[in-house]
């Protein structure tokens, strides 16, 4: 494995005050009204890239060049996971558990090596990892790991990340929470009770929340859902995603799942924790449907964060598998490499709707739709909060037409 060049230490010094590190300011933690992030008594809005694979698909320089690419863009947290399967190997083919055991890591192993590098990364740009231990959906419904297993597992990273300020603990993984509840609690409270100070959540299967399982765990400290990659018209594919008809079923409404955890006690902030991503196949399965574009991620992105959602999470389906040689076939209808997708559209505009945030105070802020003197189908999103000078409100048109015919604000 390639270790950091004396040059890349040197760029790294030079580097070191040029990034906001948000916990200098104090720990992330929840605001007192339940509904949002701050580090001390600084607001902070969850900007989130999706880089599952971070770890496991790029060199060291590349991961530089991915995680400087965000930062420059606006983003304050990256998500990743540390096993995204069974027989988990980085890009230069060091395993994650060389022995084939979870109970037994070698500290000095290389892929643990390479992980440390990339979090350091990411902490001199100042910027969050939000960690899953697992991917959930690769092993937990297969049984691939026992409650003690999974206990000396998070024994290893805990001693081995415990001090840094920079994480934030995701569990599960594209899995639902009861496909081992008990495990799942077990992870969480373990971590809540090693590192107190440090945020816990737990990011769901397509169209459900964590809400739906963890609503009364302490150790939970926001809600993720998964508005998911589907149509209206996309309830059923007969698919292994598909969802439980008793269940949400918001269709590309990801606002309703922002309005449905609002309404519980203790409240917490909420977030999409995967939305569709920019250029993935709209229904994931089929590839000669349309794409889901830049103007998609917008909406997502507006639709959820002005009905008072914390923050939002970015995706790119180039990016969070991070693609990288077109002579052999990705997921999900892929079709661009991932060092192109970085400077796609969807990505560079997220930063906008972070700024009109950060205008205002939106911490004090809420969802306005009364200011609508017409129901507007739910496509246009109003919000309503303080700004430096005074009372503003803020409205969200997906379509040209949003406001055609009587609908006025």
């Amino acid at each position: 494995m390639a270790e950091y060049s004396k040059t890349e230490e040197s760029r790294q010094e030079q580097n070191r005050q040029e990034w906001e590190r948000p916990w200098e300011s104090g720990p992330l933690r929840v605001s007192e009204n339940g509904r949002y992030f701050q580090c001390g008594e600084t607001p902070f809005f969850w900007m989130a890239d999706t880089a599952w694979l971070l770890f496991h698909k790029l060199t060291l320089e590349e991961s530089r060049q991915y995680l400087r690419n965000r930062r420059e863009l606006g983003y304050n947290v990256i998500l990743a996971d540390c096993m995204h399967g069974p027989g988990q190997t980085n890009r230069d083919g060091e395993a994650a558990l060389p022995g084939g055991s979870f109970r037994e890591i070698p500290s000095e192993a290389g892929f643990w090596k390479h992980v440390d590098q990339v979090l350091d990364m990411a902490k001199e740009l100042g910027l969050y990892v939000g960690l899953l231990p697992i991917w959930g959906s690769s092993f937990v419904p297969q049984g691939l790991v026992s409650g003690a297993e999974m206990d000396d597992y998070l024994d290893f990273l805990l001693e081995r990340y415990a001090s840094y300020p920079n994480l934030i603990w995701i569990v599960g993984g594209d899995v639902r929470g009861d496909a081992d509840r008990a495990l799942f609690v077990r992870m969480g409270r373990k971590l809540k009770e090693a590192m107190p100070q440090t945020l816990v959540g737990y990011h769901p299967f397509g169209r459900t929340s964590s809400s739906l399982w963890f609503q009364e765990e302490g150790w939970l400290d926001f809600h993720l859902f998964q508005s998911g990659h589907r149509r209206y018209d996309q309830v059923s594919l007969q698919a292994w995603d598909d969802g439980r008809e008793e269940e949400f079923q918001f269709g590309e409404d990801n606002w309703r799942y922002v309005a449905h955890d609002r309404t519980l006690l203790p409240a917490r902030p909420v977030l999409d924790g995967e939305p569709s991503y920019e250029e993935i196949v709209q229904g994931l399965h089929d590839t000669a449907q349309p794409y889901w574009m830049a103007a998609d991620v917008r909406r997502y992105a507006y639709w959820s964060v002005l009905s008072g959602a914390a923050g939002h999470t970015y995706g790119h389906n180039a990016v969070m598998q991070f693609y990288g040689d077109k002579s052999v076939s990705g997921a999900f209808g892929v079709r661009s490499l991932w060092s192109e997708a970085v400077h796609h559209p969807g990505a560079a505009q997220m930063i906008f709707l972070k700024r009109v945030m950060e205008s205002c105070r939106y911490q004090e802020g809420a969802a306005a739709q009364e200011l609508l003197t017409e129901e507007q189908g739910g496509a246009v999103r109003v919000y309503s909060g303080l700004c430096r000078a005074g009372l503003c409100a803020g409205l969200y048109l997906y379509r040209t037409d949003d406001l055609s015919g009587s609908g006025s604000v």
